[in-house]
This record gives C-alpha cells, structure tokens and sequence, in this order.
C-alpha cells in the first residue's frame, strides 16, 4: 500500500499534511502553523538547542507505548516525523486544558522558576525540554541518582547567554523527576499507536510543484524491499537517516535535492551479536548514535567516550552511525574507531547485498565504494580483543558540538616489552581517513620505549601532507601526529603501571 500524506501526532493531536508542506522544518510547522511558539529557532543548525523536542516513535520488538528521545526541531523536517508523536514545551505540562491558568508546571518548569534559571527566556523552553528528556527518555535511566555531571553533560546541546548556567544547574539538581507525570496518563497513547499500525505499513510518496514547475519529491519507504526498487529507478535520490547534515544544508546552504528519501521506518535500528562471544556486532542503518554509545559504554569504552563527545545529545538521537558513514567526512569521528576495528559495510541493492571492507570503501574526498542504487543497510564491527589496547583521539577547539581538526585511533598488542602488532588510523590528514601502513611497520617489532614512539611521530610527520582550513593549519596538525605517539606511550605506561 502507499499513501501521499503525512500522518504524526503533536501533543496528542493527529495531524495530515502533504504536498509542499512535508518540506518543510517541524519548528516552522510548530510556530506558524500551528502557533505552538514556544519552540524558539536560533541558529537554524541544531547547535543552540533552543528548538529542542520530543520525538517518540512506536517501540520496536513488541514493546509498549513509544520511545521518546530529545532532538533538534530545526534540523527534523516533516518528512522525517511520519508516524511519529512530537511533543513541544506546550505538551510536558501534564495538562490538556486550553486554559493556560489551569495548568501546573512540571517539575523541570517548576525548578526553573525557583532557581531563577531563565532571564529572557528565549533558551528556557529548550532547556525544559532536555530537562523533561530525563524523566520521559530511556537513554537517561542511568541519569536518576541527579549527579551534578551527568545532568550537565544531558544540557550539552542547549545553550544560554543570559544566566551562566549556574541558576540551570541548580534547577536541573532539584528538579523531582520521578514526580513527573507518565505520558501514557496525559495522552491516550494505545488510541494513537492504534491509529498509526497501519499507517506504519504503507509506504509514502509526496510530491511537490514549486513556482517554476520544477517537482520536488519525498519517499519513505516501509521496507527495504521498497527502498531497493525505488533507488533501482532513482539512484540520485538522496537518502536521509537523521538529518544532522543534510537539513542544515537545506536551511543554510539552498540545498534542494529533487529526490528525498527518509530511511527511519526500515526497522534496521537493532544491534546484534554475530556470534556466541559478542566479537562482531551488526549495527542496523538506522541505529542512532546514542543508541551505539549506550552500547558501548560497557563493551567498547573507548570508543563510548568518541561517542559521548559526538555532537549533543540531540544529535546524537537523531544521527546514526551509517550516515556519519555515508557522509565520507575525512574528519568524520566514527571512521578512525570503525576502520581500525577493520569493520565492513553492508551495501544492499535490488540485485542483493554486498560487504565492502572500510579500507575500500572511500575512493576520494567523499567518494564512496557504493554501486548505483545501493544503500547502506548495516555495518559489521569486530570488537577489540582482550589483549589488545585500544586508544582514540579526537582533537578539537572545544570538548563537545565542535568538529573535529584532527582524530586519531590505535591499536596495540605487547609482548615481552616489544611490540608485537600495531595498527594505526589518523583523520583530518588527507582526503580519506587512511592506515599510517609505513609507521605500523616501522613499530612492528621495536621496544616499547618514548624514544620509539618519538621516531615514529616523525616518520609520520614526515609521511603525511595535510591542508589548511579554518580547522587547522598543515603545521598544526602535522605537529598534532608527531606527538599523538608520545601521548600514546604515556597513557599506556601509566596504564600499565596502575595494572601492575
């Protein structure tokens, strides 16, 4: 089946739209069409957070009710939210009535206006929002003992130029979050998912004329079977997983693909273990950077701090690992960890699947291994191994919502104070993230001592040719790959030392 319209739910309320209107952001949606003004637009990219809601998709595997995660309102557009049920400032109260006076505050509001935490009030919504995330969101579950760093680290992706944080910090600390109210006692959410089951099976097409005569269209696929045969008749659609990047480009750069396709109802957002000891993890296209990151907190945590740093949490919710893939960035934060885990991506088309190791996958500046037609359905990760060390890096001008200038991933085994295997990544070095094949075996072999890993800073240096831009200039991060190999030693040494 298919249909031509949008069908999602904003605070309880069912909306259908179609033609020119599934083009554009939720947040232009949300104020003037339906004067729900309390979601505020700053920087139009997903930076400032002040745009922040809740976007609660049906649970998979059978669960109950929908899963609710805090996003960027600005950078999601309408085509995105199909099937879904958004919830703004307007909608966390816990009340239904129109009348405003009788509605009581949350507890994250209520905090708000007790701590003094707003001053022009034009962040505060999106402040309450993120806030109200760790009461409704299953990513915060480790959240509830309300340590002072991890309710910072959930505001991470709202800025404030008014209060200096203190007020909101103090806000967020006293917030009672199990007080507030269950959304399944606000909103009749068995009614809403009833109503969009069988919306969720259909594929949806949604064509747009402009002024000019020139059609725009939107395709979300309900399965991969669809998606394959419509990319077999249109391989210049642009696929799209978050929109982390490609929505800011629609709202700064005048990027207008003709052809869009959303992948968020694939059902590809599962991680699996592939065999019986966990060693090779199959990562779903549409698994979202939290998700990962909560996953690899445990089993893999250093690429969980890579993660952590990734963006804000808002970004982190919508964007998944498969389009920081597809996005080809030489500097992408992913890639060093994937390639250095010797990962492969699953490239599926009409004509059936293929894996391509991630060392063959970029054949350029954004140039990627994928066959006309083929998309990025998984992504196989072999998980390091018990005796192997494993270090990631990531150089940037602040710790959290900046890109990187320069990343860096290691691998090493020791034994008996030589090194007996290592291998080595770097990013923001060339117009690929690439294997440093000279420096590994230079180091194959050598004795675990600074002097060696000095040496091999300087072959590296000395090997590698990278550019200028506003992120960094050639010597800076040709500096940045000499001493990476000292710090290295250092943080193996003291690691080592701690050990023994």
């Amino acid at each position: 089946m298919s249909r031509a319209n949008l069908v999602f739910y904003i605070n309880g309320k069912k909306h259908e739209v179609g033609n020119q209107a599934a083009f554009q952001p939720l947040t232009d949606y949300l104020r003037y069409g339906q004067s729900l003004c309390g979601t505020k637009v700053v920087c139009a990219e997903g930076d400032c957070g002040a745009c922040t809601v809740l976007v609660g998709r049906p649970r998979s595997n059978g669960g109950r009710g929908f899963n609710y995660v805090p996003v960027n309102g600005c950078i999601q557009y309408l085509y995105q939210i199909d099937g879904c049920h958004i919830l703004t400032v307007e909608g966390v109260t816990g009340c239904q009535s129109d009348d405003a006076a009788a509605c009581r505050l949350n507890p994250a509001q209520e905090a708000m206006v007790v701590e003094n935490g707003s001053q022009c009030g034009f962040c505060t919504p999106g402040f309450v929002m993120s806030l109200s995330a760790l009461a409704y969101c299953d990513y915060y579950k480790d959240y509830a003992s309300n340590q002072a760093d991890s309710l910072k680290s959930a505001l991470t992706g709202n800025l404030c130029r008014c209060t200096g944080y203190e007020a909101i910090v103090k806000a967020a600390l006293s917030a009672r979050y199990d007080q507030f109210q269950a959304l399944s006692q606000v909103y009749d959410e068995p009614a809403i998912l009833n109503e969009l089951a069988p919306l969720l099976l259909d594929d949806v097409h949604v064509e747009k004329d402009n002024l000019e005569g020139e059609g725009r269209q939107v395709f979300i696929p309900a399965s991969v079977s669809s998606l394959c045969a419509y990319l077999a008749e249109n391989p210049d659609a642009v696929l799209v997983s978050g929109g982390t990047d490609v929505s800011v480009n629609m709202n700064k750069r005048e990027f207008r693909p003709a052809k869009l396709v959303s992948t968020a109802r694939l059902g590809l957002d599962q991680i699996e273990e592939q065999d019986k000891d966990g060693r090779v993890l199959k990562v779903g296209a549409s698994v979202s950077l939290a998700q990962l990151e909560d996953y690899m907190k445990e089993a893999c945590p250093e690429f969980y701090k890579i993660l952590w740093v990734f963006g804000s949490p808002q970004i982190r919710h919508a964007g998944t690992l498969a389009g920081n893939i597809a996005n080809g960035s030489p500097i992408a934060d992913s890639v060093p960890f994937l390639m250095l885990a010797q990962s492969t991506v699953e490239a599926t088309s009409a004509q059936g699947a293929r894996l391509v190791p991630m060392s063959e996958f970029y054949l350029g500046y954004k140039k990627l291994a994928l066959k006309p037609g083929e998309f990025i359905s998984a992504v196989y990760i072999p998980m390091p191994v018990a005796h192997e060390i494993v270090k990631l890096y990531k150089v940037s001008r602040r710790e959290h919502l900046d890109i990187s200038s320069f990343t860096a991933a290691f691998a090493v085994q020791l034994d008996g104070g030589l090194i007996k295997h290592i291998r080595i990544v770097m990013g923001g070095m060339a117009a690929t993230v690439m294997r440093l094949g000279e420096v590994e075996n230079f180091l194959t072999g050598k004795p675990f001592k600074l002097e060696t890993f000095k040496q091999a800073g300087k072959l590296a240096s000395s090997s590698l040719e990278p550019l200028t831009d506003v992120r960094g200039s050639r010597e800076y991060r040709l500096k940045l790959a000499e001493n990476i190999f000292s710090k290295l030693y250092h943080e193996i040494e003291e690691e080592s030392l701690v050990k023994k």
